[in-house]
């Protein structure tokens, strides 16, 4: 397959109902762009300036406990507020009647989920139990938090070239009144996708990819790693549940297990390919919390991650790609064979 498409062409995102421009003939263009600094890994194991290591003070001025596993708090500078004042944002907003002046106001809670009080671990450095329990953590909180919102957004930015504010280990969810626009665009497409073929896309994607093999990265008994054959950054991964699961509520725990190998599997390959601290960001994509049953959901995870030729060359999406479509120069299937390649085991643990 990889050696068949050499060549400029576009492929499909069912799941987006979008088009990605792939230009294989790209990789040879000698890069005279910018070079970030590579993400060193910390040696550092408590930090008293950092604000998520136990026991420090925080920049709004409440004190970390001395957490020995996981901590979760409410963010001290969120992007959304429980309480949203309707009255107040239509005394500002001028009362205005322009209809292509809309504004809602929009209701939310932010969270911060610190993976583990060692200021110097990532999730590929973390033991499989220490991971186990971050993914109990985040089970809790989708329950948590869908309780009273329509959707629960878990991710994690890792890298300050991902614009991570604070490199200890910790992730961030975020639960918002109405569902997000990248979700709400999956939802169409699943929706439209079981009612034209009565089955589900995602759950026939990870058979074909299966099938064929050659965009395959890693795999457990529960689940399995892809570069998705509509990747736009180079090395994206999608992570996806063999079986048709609707959110993480719905994993067994021999599931919640392999939820946290894979993701160590993953993020171990990620280190090893360019041997750094590898950035991206990651997410979860799952049934949103509205009242509908969704059946058509199928819960995955998006890797996303910016480096492209090394550790120190990234992908930036300028020009075409923010004007015209996603453009990609290495072919899924290369990304793969290169992730594929990589040892299980961490190069630092070696």
């Amino acid at each position: 397959m990889a050696g068949s498409m050499e060549f400029p062409h576009r492929r499909y995102n069912p799941l987006r109902r979008e088009w990605v421009l792939v230009s294989p003939q790209r990789t040879a263009r000698p890069w005279q762009g910018e070079v970030s600094g590579a993400s060193g890994f910390s040696t550092v194991h408590y930090d008293p300036e950092c604000y998520l290591c136990p026991g420090n003070r925080r920049a709004g001025g409440l004190v970390t406990p001395a957490y020995e596993s996981v901590y979760i708090f409410d963010n001290d500078y969120p992007a959304l507020l429980p309480q949203a004042d309707s009255a107040q944002m239509q005394s500002r907003s001028g009362g205005t009647s322009e209809p292509l002046l809309v504004a809602e106001p929009e209701r939310g809670r932010c969270r911060v989920l610190c993976f583990h009080p060692d200021h110097s671990l990532t999730l590929a450095r973390m033991d499989l139990a220490s991971i186990r329990r971050v993914v109990g953590a985040w089970t809790e909180e989708y329950q948590l938090l869908g309780e009273e919102f329509r959707y629960v957004q878990i991710f994690e930015n890792r890298g300050a070239m991902m614009g991570a504010s604070n490199p200890h280990p910790h992730g961030q969810i975020w639960a918002t009144e109405h569902v997000p626009d990248e979700p709400a665009a999956e939802t169409a497409a699943l929706q439209g996708y079981r009612r034209a073929r009565g089955s589900c896309l995602l759950c026939d994607y990870a058979q074909c990819e299966q099938r064929e093999g050659v965009r395959l990265v890693c795999e457990n008994e529960g689940f399995l790693a892809v570069v998705p054959w509509w990747a736009v950054w180079p090395f994206e991964t999608l992570v996806l549940a063999k079986r048709h699961l609707r959110s993480l509520l719905d994993l067994g725990e021999a599931e919640r297990d392999g939820l946290a190998d894979i993701l160590k599997q993953v993020t171990t390959r990620y280190d090893n390919l360019f041997q750094t601290s590898f950035p991206y960001t990651m997410g979860f994509h799952q049934a949103p919390s509205d009242g509908d049953p969704h059946e058509e959901w199928h819960f995955h995870a998006h890797f996303y991650p910016p480096l492209l030729r090394s550790a120190t060359v990234r992908k930036y999406m300028v020009g075409f790609e923010m004007l015209g479509m996603p453009q990609r120069d290495i072919t899924a299937e290369s990304a793969a064979e290169r992730l594929k390649g990589m040892p299980p085991k961490h190069f630092m643990d070696r």
